[in-house]
């Protein structure tokens, strides 16, 4: 995992993927089928909210863009039995992921991230901008999770929890919307 001097170590999606594949074969399973099982484990949810399933292009297009989204890797995680932080070199129980039955999804409550990431950045007196250099975005991908509806990558929320120095647990919550 490549860092800038002095940086915490970033989310390794590349190593996600990798998890998630190597879970894949030793299941036997093709991509449609990991998908299927990735997204049954929320299967009363799921029917409840006639939701459209994760597709296995999902899960296979991180290799390519060695990131996806925060959402989305729940869903991997939770089928790993994983925390974010065991793909930043942190596999401590303190962060293991809720519980969540069929009934539930995992989600990231994005509005509480941004709130912790306002009131810390007001708090250590940084502008947008600054705050935006450390974490290595841009302060319009910061200010923009105010408004996310859905999701923002696990790369930066990661960013952000580390820089924050609380476990990811502290904003994921089981939704049954």
């Amino acid at each position: 995992m490549k860092q800038a001097t002095g940086a915490a170590p970033r989310f390794d999606g590349m190593a996600l993927y990798e998890a998630m594949d190597a879970q894949r074969i030793e299941r036997g399973l093709s991509w449609r089928q990991a998908a299927d099982q990735i997204w049954a484990q929320s299967e009363q949810l799921n029917k409840r909210r006639r939701d459209h399933p994760i597709s296995p292009s999902t899960l296979t297009g991180i290799a390519r863009r060695r990131d996806c989204t925060c959402q989305h890797a729940l869903f991997i995680l939770r089928w790993l039995g994983r925390s974010p932080e065991s793909f930043v070199g942190r596999n401590e129980r303190r962060f293991a992921l809720p519980q969540a039955g069929p009934d539930r999804r995992l989600r990231w409550d994005l509005r509480a991230l941004y709130d912790a990431l306002d009131a810390r950045r007001r708090e250590r007196q940084l502008s947008w901008v600054e705050l935006a250099r450390q974490l290595r975005c841009s302060h319009h991908q910061l200010t923009g999770i105010r408004t996310a509806r859905y999701a923002i990558g696990m790369r930066l929320a990661m960013s952000i929890v580390q820089w924050l120095d609380v476990p990811a647990n502290r904003f994921i919550y089981p939704a049954e919307w």
